[in-house]
């Protein structure tokens, strides 16, 4: 099973919420990303929540790669 330390990813006023919540909150919700960031990821490409992000075929497509590189393990 996975896990993940909430703290660390995500901004204080999220880290309480319920798994369902983070995913429908907009990518701002996640330590680092500002509303400006979620405003670009927007216009780019669509994504206004957590889970748009973690559906995005790019960035699933850039983590395949890097778990086929082996010379970083």
């Amino acid at each position: 099973m996975a896990s993940i330390d909430l703290d660390k990813v995500l901004d204080k006023a999220w880290a309480d919420k319920s798994l369902p919540e983070i995913l429908a909150a907009p990518v701002s919700a996640l330590k680092g990303v500002s509303d400006r960031d979620g405003e670009l990821l927007h216009e780019a490409f669509g994504v206004k929540t957590v889970a748009d992000l973690a559906e995005l075929k790019y960035a699933r497509w850039a983590q395949a790669l890097a778990a086929l590189d082996t010379s970083a393990k």
